[in-house]
């Protein structure tokens, strides 16, 4: 027996003869993983190990107790060239510093079906976890921090998937990487119930279709989530706060739906620019210096239902025409001067976005001071019976008079944290 095997378990599964192999401190773990056959588990006990291994055969790497595997900052930690692969429970860290060789934590070759990344922690690589062409990877429960001493253009992403089928990234929590998770042609995946923070983009999702990115929470980045050419996707239920550039950006999306977000104390809480086709709706836009930039032909949307509360400018729109929202419920404006003669709870005049006194706080922002003065409630609606003095705006024609949600005062404190 080769030195670091200090015990054998025989197993009675799926397979006629899988072998547990557990593996002592200080001993190979690599030596465990070339005897071990397809279907055996490697357990490795709680110690330090500085190792590079490349698993080429189903089996499953578990650690017991939490040991560390080092790359001593060389290389890939683990490199994966097998289907039905798990790593569970292990300390992963210090990779190379490669980004052409894309070092990682964990690299996952193409082909490597089915691999299951669950529950480790992943420290101080470049990428946290490569996956590349493969089908029905699962990468759940893992906290994954990048090499924060380096400046972020030179660090890799948390979680990178390229050109994969059927992923479940589930309940991770990142920082201090590039991007969070990187997704690019991948589709048909769910991302749910993680957490990204201290990152250029909490997620940054290009050219991938029919994905459902849910309970997802982004805050303290420069961009919480950017959707970037892409249909069908679903975005639900979603937080991304203290944003320095944008919460949610639709940019490029067709046929989406994006509901019951919370986008809250960033620069621009949605930064819409050609988006076309989609439901925008049940979404609390809050505290944000813009609520909504919108422009680049963002038209036949459907936005409606929606709370614009105390954004310094609830919409910044660019376009040659208007664009109509709240068709059927109507949005609500925390800053609309309109009244409700009838009681139905909807405004009797139309929220428009982009008025003249819109662009005098836009010019001169001292301005802001005043806004709900009686003064400027007049020169809004003065403004409405000239033509001349109006700039193109969405125009929602049903204003609620009321929140849609009544919890909006806790994100408010969201602007201090």
């Amino acid at each position: 027996m080769r030195k670091g095997l200090v015990a054998i378990l025989l197993l009675f599964g799926q397979s006629a003869f899988a072998v547990d192999w557990q593996v002592a401190p200080g001993a190979s773990i690599a030596a465990a993983v070339r005897l071990a056959k397809s279907g055996d588990t490697v357990r490795v006990l709680r110690g330090y190990h500085e190792e590079h291994l490349v698993i080429d055969k189903p089996l499953r790497l578990i650690g017991v107790d939490r040991p560390t595997l080092s790359g001593t900052g060389r290389g890939d930690v683990i490199r994966i060239k097998s289907r039905d692969v798990t790593i569970e429970g292990l300390i992963i860290r210090d990779s190379g510093t490669d980004l052409t060789a894309q070092n990682a934590g964990i690299y996952v070759e193409p082909g490597s079906d089915r691999v299951i990344i669950r529950n480790n922690v992943l420290v101080y690589n470049l990428f946290g976890i490569w996956i590349e062409k493969l089908k029905g990877p699962e990468v759940t429960g893992n906290l994954i921090t990048g090499k924060r001493d380096l400046a972020s253009a030179q660090r890799g992403n948390g979680i990178q998937l390229y050109n994969t089928t059927g992923a479940r990234i589930i309940d991770n929590r990142i920082s201090f990487a590039r991007d969070g998770i990187y997704v690019d042609v991948s589709h048909h995946a769910v991302f749910r119930g993680n957490s990204m923070h201290h990152l250029r983009y909490g997620t940054h999702y290009m050219n991938s279709n029919d994905n459902l990115w849910e309970d997802n929470e982004s805050y303290l980045n420069r961009g919480g989530l950017a959707l970037m050419e892409v249909r069908r996707q679903v975005v639900r239920n979603n937080v991304a706060w203290g944003n320095s550039d944008h919460g949610i950006m639709l940019r490029t999306i067709q046929d989406s739906v994006i509901e019951n977000n919370v986008v809250a104390a960033n620069n621009r809480g949605f930064f819409i620019y050609d988006a076309e086709y989609n439901v925008i709706n049940g979404n609390q836009v809050i505290g944000n210096h813009v609520g909504a930039h919108v422009w680049a032909g963002s038209i036949h949307n459907d936005v409606d239902g929606n709370d614009f509360i105390q954004n310094r400018e609830q919409v910044r729109y660019v376009a040659a025409r208007d664009e109509v929202w709240g068709n059927k419920q109507g949005n609500y404006w925390s800053n609309y001067a309109g009244w409700d003669a009838d009681g139905d709870g909807v405004g009797d005049i139309p929220y428009e976005a982009n008025d003249v006194v819109d662009r005098l706080t836009w010019e001169h922002p001292l301005v802001k001071l005043l806004l709900n003065s009686p003064a400027v409630h007049s020169l809004r609606l003065i403004a409405r019976q000239f033509p001349l003095l109006r700039n193109t705006s969405i125009v929602d024609k049903h204003p609620r008079m009321q929140p849609h949600k009544s919890n909006w005062s806790e994100w408010l404190g969201k602007q201090s944290h």
